[in-house]
């Protein structure tokens, strides 16, 4: 990507895109200026690049009972072709799990407090499938989750197909306390077709578009100041995955039939 130093427009990448009431809603053609900082618009085949992307590995669950193993370097999981990323949940036996997938993540290479992050991505169908864009606080093997804070970008699970949910957790605020705060849209074509999922952070607020139409927005007034109400003063790292089944993903069961499923991401951008 040239021209990082560039400040670009975010343009409109539809005419519009659907409330949650399914009526066609017209958003504005452009948003505010910003400053390209960080991408990655994944035009080399193969792995992911290893200077923006990392894995993290292992199939113990990650606290929510899902039913994958996340691996490293595996072309079969995460892998680079024809301009897109494409992260693919797999039903294969591996390292004591019955699925295989990838969780990337730019911790220890990129992390961005406040601005502008965006992912351009279709999403997998099928009961059991869990994707989502989200980041995490830098801090977060010292003080751990939640008091780390998460941002989580875009979530959906198939059972609930063409729901997108935008969503943070803090100390205070979590779904183990079921406090959470997050507010969900409807895009009946999510598997189908790609659609620009962002995050709009600013030092009192955190908004939350697809397509532009903003549709949540948590405002530190409202949740209070300090650490455990929101961390979101550090930087964050962002993650990329497609998890299995687990305690929502998972909450009408798996669908053994459908697999393999994938994640295909056009391009992920970070504007200051």
């Amino acid at each position: 990507m040239n021209g990082f130093s560039a400040v670009l427009t975010v343009s409109l990448l539809a005419a519009g895109c659907f409330g949650f009431n399914g009526t066609y809603q017209p958003v504005p053609s452009t948003l505010p200026a910003r400053k390209l900082i960080w991408a990655d618009e994944f035009d080399k085949n193969g792995l992911p690049d290893s200077t923006k992307w990392g894995y993290e590995v292992g199939g113990n669950g990650w606290g929510n009972n899902e039913q994958q193993y996340y691996t490293s370097r595996r072309l079969e999981n995460a892998r680079v072709e024809n301009g897109k990323l494409i992260i693919e949940a797999r039903k294969e036996s591996y390292q004591g799990k019955e699925y295989t997938s990838a969780r990337l993540l730019t911790r220890g290479k990129a992390s961005w407090k406040q601005g502008r992050i965006e992912a351009y991505a279709k999403l997998p169908a099928g009961r059991g499938t869990w994707p989502a864009v989200w980041m995490l606080g830098d801090n977060i093997k010292t003080a751990g989750w939640p008091l780390s804070g998460e941002i989580d970008i875009m979530e959906h699970v198939g059972f609930d197909e063409g729901v997108i949910h935008g969503t943070i957790h803090t100390e205070a605020y979590n779904h183990a306390r079921k406090t959470q705060k997050g507010k969900q849209i409807r895009i009946p074509d999510a598997t189908q077709t790609y659609h620009l999922y962002a995050v709009e952070w600013t030092a009192d607020k955190i908004d939350f578009y697809v397509d532009n139409q903003k549709y949540n927005t948590v405002e530190k007034a409202a949740l209070g100041s300090n650490v455990a109400e929101w961390p979101f003063e550090q930087p964050f790292y962002l993650l990329l995955n497609v998890a299995v089944g687990g305690n929502w993903g998972g909450q009408q069961g798996v669908d053994e039939t459908i697999w393999p499923r994938r994640m295909e991401v056009d391009y992920v951008r970070v504007y200051q």
